[in-house]
């Protein structure tokens, strides 16, 4: 059920997620101050690409550093990307097929709300990074 899920997820919004993520983490990329953000901005296209068997978990090894970068990250993009994956969640759950798809949107909000000292996992094995 999950590839199924991951396919109609890719076919209808996945894929376009996956560039935009990519593409800002490119311009990310560019200063050296940019590039812890654009790595997650990485992280997050990937997440966003096959959401569908993956889970987002903390990483204990976070600092005051990935705290400091998450409070930059919240106020110069975090909130923009959650406010359209609410759009899109939504959206998607006006209709019956597209309720799981609406849901894996929603997943995405914390994430890209918050994403350094962040960890994706797949979702049978939430703990193994830990």
């Amino acid at each position: 059920m999950k590839a199924i899920l991951n396919v109609i997820w890719l076919v209808l919004c996945g894929f376009w997620l996956f560039l935009g993520y990519m593409a800002a983490g490119l311009l990310l990329c560019v200063t050296i101050l940019g590039i812890p953000f654009g790595l997650a901005a990485f992280r997050i296209g990937l997440y966003a690409l096959w959401p569908f068997g993956q889970t987002v978990v903390d990483r204990r090894d976070a600092g005051a550093a990935s705290c400091v970068g998450n409070v930059l990250w919240l106020v110069l993009a975090g909130w923009w990307l959650a406010l359209g994956h609410v759009v899109t969640g939504i959206a998607l759950c006006v209709t019956v097929i597209g309720i799981p798809l609406g849901i894996a949107n929603f997943k995405l909000i914390p994430v890209s709300l918050l994403p350094l000292g962040k960890e994706i996992v797949p979702s049978d094995r939430p703990f193994a990074a830990r």
